[in-house]
Parts: C-alpha cells; sequence; structure tokens
C-alpha cells in the first residue's frame, strides 16, 4: 500500500511539473530605460535631444502637451483565447519644461495602473435602425442585370 501512494504522489507531481511548464512565457513590449541610464538625465540641465540620444522615441506623447513624454513597459500573458493579462507595467514620465529642459521624471508601476471605461453614450447615426429580415431583403429586386449600352439592341423573337 506505501509504494501505491508514493506512486500517486510521485504521478501527481509530475502531471504538476507537466502542466506548470506548459504555461506560455511572458510577452515584455515596450521600452524599459535602465536606472543607469535614466541617472544621467538631471531636472534642469538635460535637454529633449540628450533624451532621445539617451532613450530613444518615447512610446507615447502626452496628447494635449508634448512636453510630456512616456516611456512605457509592459508584461503579458496570453493563455489561448482570452484578453492577454497585464503581469507587470513600468512607466517613465519626463515632463520638459517651455525652454526644452526636463522638469521632471515621474516612476509609475503596475500598482498606479488604472483601468479607464469606456462611455456608454454613443453618437446615434443618422437613419433607422433596421431588422434583421429588412437587412436580408432590403437589396430584392433593387439591382437589375448587367447591362452593356455599348452592344446594339437587338430585337427578340418575331420582330
Amino acid at each position: 500500500m506505501k509504494g501505491n501512494s508514493l506512486r500517486i504522489v510521485l504521478f501527481a507531481a509530475a502531471a504538476a511539473f507537466v502542466v506548470a511548464s506548459c504555461a506560455p512565457p511572458p510577452d515584455m513590449r515596450g521600452n524599459l530605460p535602465e536606472k543607469a541610464t535614466l541617472d544621467q538625465i538631471k531636472p534642469g540641465e538635460t535637454d529633449k535631444t540628450t533624451v532621445t540620444k539617451l532613450l530613444g522615441s518615447p512610446s507615447s506623447i502626452a496628447t494635449f502637451d508634448n512636453n510630456t513624454w512616456y516611456y512605457i513597459s509592459q508584461e503579458t500573458q496570453n493563455v489561448a483565447f482570452f484578453k492577454p493579462e497585464l503581469l507587470d507595467q513600468h512607466v517613465v514620465s519626463i515632463k520638459f519644461g517651455d525652454n526644452g529642459t526636463v522638469e521632471k521624471i515621474a516612476y509609475l508601476d503596475l500598482k498606479d495602473h488604472r483601468q479607464i471605461a469606456m462611455n456608454p453614450k454613443s453618437t446615434p447615426a443618422p437613419g433607422r435602425e433596421f431588422t434583421i429580415v429588412e437587412q436580408l431583403i432590403g437589396n430584392f429586386g433593387r439591382f437589375s442585370g448587367p447591362t452593356d449600352s455599348s452592344s446594339p439592341s437587338t430585337p427578340g423573337p418575331g420582330h
């Protein structure tokens, strides 16, 4: 009996190992600058050109403020057809002053992540909604066969 329970435990451990090893690898995306590189950026001294040389192009620029750059890195995991799961996220926000030099650097991570809900209101489209039947048979009889105006018309039989 003792041998059977040992076999069951070993089988369960092996099965758990096989299932765990089948997990898809995480997917890394974005641009996460290294700390040593970020330490070279000094507020009040470093300009946009130098930041671009050190970090490359930003992942995103603020929509209403061209003086705020974002360097975004995300680690996600895809499982089958489900929505990707966000495992980790890092954002470096660099705010430039009007003179083009760095004003402020902010570091954000997954704990600062906020899910933004879409506005449920929608803009109505002109016209009316059609039923499925109207959509299916709506064009029936609306089109005639191909017409070729360049060929002469031939009279039918009996003419």
